[in-house]
């Protein structure tokens, strides 16, 4: 009788069982990331206000603004990497290793043709960027100089981003476990040791570049330690084209994600000033920590979701999708209350109260957090069904918002009207996201809206609740503030979840984050 009965429920336990691997090794995906990531934030804190100090106010924001302006050639290579992450990632169910080195060897033909354009880009940045960052007639040979090294320091990163691709893409990213860390702790040293010895912008740059070297060289060995098929092949001319038109959309998709993500340091910059860039940098370092860390816990479960849709299994994965939306936005809500009710005193003690930017600049970015959190979620489900190009069309329309209110409202309204500009262009992603990813599960072009009425009540009460009250309270010291940092999420986290979302909602996020954490376990 028990026989029967097992074998009597035998068949759907491979679906099970894989599931359970996919949730572990997303789980574990997410433990290595949020590790490293938490490496980082721990080397910035410590190394902020040194670099703040050893450059000044001024010059730091120039820092701030030269890195930005780097981060656009990010598009001009094409994306030959990311597009071998997506391709490697729907193939990884593939017993095919030819096909994969081929794959690797697509995307080094199309980061080898974009070659010539991304020196030319950089030449071009090098001689913008005294220009752009409005720095005196002496500082510009200086700022050229680290100009040119951070140059060379993207063509380098190119290079080390494959075998990081090719981890990723197979599901392994967990492999890297505790090596970034590591990594981030040498650069910071680099980087403080660098300024402290007074080399000023060229020395910052130098470290990023043998920081970038040593990175390419440690991933290279990693992968061809944990992926036995890893190398090159020649690649077919259809392949070579299916991943150029691929990372073709990838690249003008970066290129206006950096328009409407860095472009706000750059306004601030050129129209303003460059102290403005740092009050405003400095401000807004919590938001984009929380920002990191929800990025680097999302792409890790983007693999598995890769292969599902790959395998056509549109009904799990808008399962996946709602759930991941869900935990999206109470963890943006709830970190956002958090900041709100905090910053101020995070600022004070960390780099000092002159600083700080104020309620208004505080809560608008915020609020971009949270909608960049929600916008990013559904970025990375139409890039895993590999569709990226509605999202790079209305990507195009958000970055001209961005922009244009930016450029319109910095000189009256500085800070705020930066943020205003961000704001109105992550509406329209906001908007026009999620009717693309129903659509690309076999959904109408349309939304069900009265499911957002609820989280939305609830987000503006946590949220102008913290607002009022982080004006008018200050933490008088580093114990007492992070005291007060865990207890008020602690408190918010669960608050936000009960006012936000419904039973159903409720009880799948509360399983989802136990297989969660009994991945992490291994259980």
């Amino acid at each position: 009788m028990h026989t029967e009965a097992a074998l009597a429920v035998s068949p759907p336990a491979p679906v099970a069982n894989r599931s359970a691997a996919l949730t572990r090794r997303a789980s574990l995906n997410a433990l290595q990331a949020l590790l490293d990531y938490g490496a980082k934030l721990i080397v910035t804190f410590v190394v902020t206000p040194m670099l703040v100090a050893g450059l000044g106010r001024s010059l730091y924001g120039v820092w701030e603004m030269l890195a930005r302006l780097i981060g656009y050639m990010s598009a001009s290579d094409a994306r030959p990497m990311e597009a071998l992450r997506l391709v490697i990632a729907t193939r990884q169910g593939l017993n095919d290793p030819a096909g994969h080195r081929r794959a690797v060897g697509s995307a080094l033909i199309v980061w080898m043709f974009f070659l010539p354009l991304v020196i030319a880009v950089g030449v071009l940045l090098v001689w913008l960027a005294p220009i752009i960052t409005k720095v005196t007639a002496e500082l510009r040979p200086t700022l050229r100089v680290a100009a040119v090294l951070l140059v060379g320091t993207f063509l380098i990163t190119g290079l080390g981003t494959v075998p990081e691709s090719v981890l990723r893409g197979m599901n392994l990213g967990y492999k890297r476990m505790g090596l970034q860390a590591g990594l981030s702790v040498v650069g910071g040293a680099l980087l403080a040791l660098a300024v402290r010895a007074g080399l000023g912008l060229p020395g910052a740059a130098g470290s990023q570049l043998i920081l970038g070297a040593i990175t390419g060289i440690c991933f290279w060995l990693l992968a061809r330690r944990y992926v036995p098929w890893f190398g090159v092949a020649r690649p077919t001319r259809p392949e070579v084209g299916a991943l150029l038109r691929m990372s073709g959309w990838l690249a003008g998709g970066e290129l206006i994600a950096n328009l409407s993500l860095a472009s706000d340091v750059l306004i601030l910059g050129a129209v303003v000033s460059s102290s403005t860039v740092t009050t405003y940098v400095l401000t807004g370092y919590a938001a984009r920590l929380a920002l990191g860390l929800h990025f680097r816990a999302v792409s890790s479960a983007m693999p598995g979701l890769g292969g599902v849709l790959g395998e056509r299994q549109f009904e799990r994965a808008a399962q996946l999708r709602r759930e991941l939306l869900a935990l999206t936005w109470l963890f943006a809500t709830a970190v956002g209350a958090t900041i709100l009710l905090w910053n101020r005193s995070f600022i004070a003690l960390w780099v000092g109260p002159q600083l700080y930017a104020g309620l208004w600049v505080n809560l608008l970015i915020v609020l971009v957090t949270i909608q960049t959190a929600l916008v990013r979620s559904d970025a990375f489900m139409l890039d895993a069904a590999l569709q990226p190009r509605a999202r790079v069309i209305v990507s195009a329309v958000a970055a001209v918002l961005v922009l244009g209110v930016g450029i319109a409202l910095a000189p009256s309204l500085g800070m705020v009207g930066v943020c205003l500009g961000l704001v109105a262009g992550r509406a329209v992603q906001s908007i026009a996201y999620p009717a693309l990813v129903h659509a690309s599960l076999g959904g109408a072009l349309d939304l069900p809206w009265r499911p957002l009425v609820r989280p939305v009540l609830a987000s503006a009460l946590v949220l102008g609740a913290a607002t009022a009250l982080g004006e008018h309270v200050l933490a008088p010291g580093w114990i007492t503030c992070v005291g007060l940092v865990v207890v008020s999420f602690a408190l918010l986290l669960p608050a936000t979840l009960l006012a936000g979302l419904g039973e159903s909602d409720r009880r799948n996020v509360i399983t989802r984050m136990r297989q969660i954490w009994q991945g992490v376990r291994g259980g």
